[in-house]
């Protein structure tokens, strides 16, 4: 964990492991603006050092998760984070410069948030159980809703690397699985290698959009589970019909905190209106991790019904 701290000139490096060394197990966030206090975001408190960071501390920031080669990071600043060793993830700010109507740059670097990656082993235990189909030995296709910040990605993670090791204790064979991880948020791949245990069974592809990249693995892979992070526009939509149309099971995930919330999207709606989801699974807001409600699709009736919460 230490190691998040090396991404910081020495100053800065003190003036937060001042404050952090014996706190490490807690951190979530080191944000750093010009001209502003460094914020620790420690579990739910926030630490305000009352330090005013300097631009050239800032661009030293940019200089070391470059390893010094700011331009071969470019698509990456260009997406507004650089995801580095350990599978920390730093998002970045600043004026942005528009070409054909893409980010190709970001030029004077404003502020940074350092997000420490931390995968909680086990985490999926509660949802878990509603995916499995043990008769088949794969998965339900799953739609796992939640508010942001409620630690679905985290959970997603941890359902990855359990089907795709095998689970002893319910006698569950290990399965192929394919995830689009968009983001980086998932893998975290560094140097194309995960620097997340997302099991011996998982094939990853990051930096490509959700709808592009799950046709590729299908094409590619022939995984037997799909799993991709906050679905929500026809791209993605299309993936899933063409998913499921070639006999892969799908596990996604996607913002919102009940059936309400999800009409608001139509193509999410017309989705889970069409049935395609085996199980709708809404995460709780206030314990992370923990189901609130879990709904089963009833085929006869042709409607989902809560199986919990």
């Amino acid at each position: 964990m230490n190691s998040i701290l090396n991404y910081f000139p020495d100053k800065l490096q003190k003036k937060i492991a001042e404050e952090v060394l014996d706190k490490m197990d807690t951190l979530e966030e080191i944000r750093i603006r010009v001209n502003k206090p460094i914020i620790l975001k420690l579990n739910d408190i926030e630490k305000v050092i009352k330090y005013s960071v300097k631009t050239q501390e800032i661009m030293g920031c940019l200089q070391l998760i470059c390893e010094n080669s700011i331009y071969s990071y470019q698509n990456q600043i260009s997406e507004g984070f650089v995801t580095v060793k350990g599978g920390h993830r730093v998002g970045i700010t600043g004026s942005c410069v528009i070409e054909n109507g893409k980010v190709i740059n970001i030029h004077y670097i404003y502020s940074m948030n350092f997000r420490v990656a931390r995968q909680v082993l086990g985490s999926s235990n509660k949802i878990l159980k509603h995916m499995i189909n043990l008769e088949e030995n794969t998965v339900y296709n799953t739609l796992i809703v939640s508010a942001p910040g409620v630690g679905k990605t985290t959970v997603l993670r941890d359902i990855i690397r359990q089907i795709a090791s095998g689970i002893k204790e319910i006698k569950f064979k290990a399965i192929n699985v394919g995830v689009v991880d968009e983001r980086g948020e998932i893998g975290a791949l560094y140097k194309g290698i995960p620097q997340n245990d997302v099991g011996i069974k998982t094939d990853i592809i990051d930096n490509v959009p959700k709808g592009i990249g799950m046709k590729m693995l299908i094409r590619s892979m022939a995984p037997k589970v799909i799993v991709a992070d906050e679905i929500g526009n026809e791209e993605d939509i299309e993936a899933i019909n063409y998913a499921v149309c070639s006999g892969s099971k799908g596990i996604f995930t996607a913002h919102g905190s009940s059936f309400e919330d999800i009409s608001l999207n139509p193509i999410l709606k017309n989705l889970v209106n069409m049935h395609i989801f085996e199980r709708i699974i809404f995460l709780d807001e206030q314990k992370r991790g923990m189901p609130k409600q879990v709904y089963a699709i009833n085929k006869k009736k042709a409607e989902y019904e809560a199986i919990e919460g």
